[in-house]
């Protein structure tokens, strides 16, 4: 069966017209001559049986069937163009390990640490993406994914990488640390993250603090644990984070414990293989290096880079 697919030189001929918003400035951006941009758009327009450009006094412009047809190639020249790129990134003497993860425990507790895998397998290129939270994607495309215990990955092979332990944040001269430290939370305004909106209340139980906010739900809310850590240092409140996540500004003192409880966090992180890469030896070594790097935090052994 045929299939319907025009030419890459003949697309590339179009999405120029189409950005340039004309034949000439087309054929200048792409080093062509008028006739042969001219060419390129007769035999895709031949190929669809369809007018895309519409020729005039004023010059060349999209027909309403143009406008439809290049907003949907554009994304995909786009794509075509990074996964060709993709390919040719790939190293020849090496093996690369594509990871997805959590942003903030990528951000603030692998990638400190990756250096250290590296080291021990220096031909290994790392690609370290984005895992979405509460996203189903029937076939991820990682090789190996750090994410919540109640993330959905069909045929991976699951297992519990680490818990997770939450405090509560400050400013060093935060107007609220005072009444903070004493347990004094009624009047003073909570930093939300938009994903944990249930934080507060549970770690105000755990931590048996009565002197709450008769509205724990109530607060400046934001879409990044990032977010939250910026707000705490312009001091527009008391942030709720993961401990591994502000360790480093605890560590140099730009943040303090607003309250020295620490709680157990709502969720905790699972490793997940690819079904298809469960035997890859680069694979099984970061898993095994992720391991040692758990043991070794469970053992109060500082963080990279305190």
């Amino acid at each position: 069966m045929p299939r319907h697919l025009p030419s890459t030189r003949a697309l590339l001929v179009f999405d120029a017209v189409a950005r340039c918003h004309g034949v000439v400035k087309a054929a200048e951006e792409l080093c062509l001559t008028h006739s042969a941009v001219s060419q390129q758009l007769r035999l895709l327009e031949q190929q669809l049986g369809v007018r895309l450009v519409q020729r005039g006094a004023r010059g060349t412009t999209l027909t309403e069937a143009g406008r439809r047809y290049h907003a949907q190639v554009a994304g995909d020249l786009l794509r075509l163009e990074n996964h060709t790129i993709e390919a040719m990134a790939q190293r020849p003497d090496g093996v690369r390990l594509l990871v997805g993860a959590v942003p903030v425990l990528a951000e603030r507790w692998l990638l400190p640490r990756l250096p250290g895998f590296l080291a021990q397998q220096p031909a290994c290129s790392v690609h370290l993406q984005v895992f979405p939270t509460q996203v189903y994607m029937e076939e991820p495309h990682y090789d190996v994914g750090l994410q919540y215990d109640d993330a959905s990955w069909p045929g991976a092979a699951v297992r519990p990488l680490r818990g997770e332990r939450v405090v509560a944040v400050c400013a060093p001269r935060s107007r609220w640390r005072a009444a903070a430290a004493q347990g004094h939370f009624r009047e003073l305004p909570l930093l939300q993250l938009s994903s944990r909106l249930g934080a507060w209340e549970a770690w105000f139980a755990q931590a048996g603090i009565a002197d709450r906010p008769p509205n724990p739900l109530v607060g400046h809310r934001f879409d990044l644990f990032s977010m939250v850590l910026e707000a705490v240092r312009a001091d527009l409140g008391v942030g709720l984070l993961p401990r591994y996540g502000v360790a480093r500004e605890l560590a140099s003192g730009e943040l303090c414990l607003a309250h020295p409880f620490e709680a157990d966090g709502p969720r905790g992180y699972s490793l997940f293989v690819a079904p298809h890469r469960a035997d890859d030896p680069a694979v099984k070594a970061f898993c095994e290096w992720l391991d040692g790097q758990v043991a070794e935090e469970a053992e109060g052994a500082p963080p990279p880079g305190r």
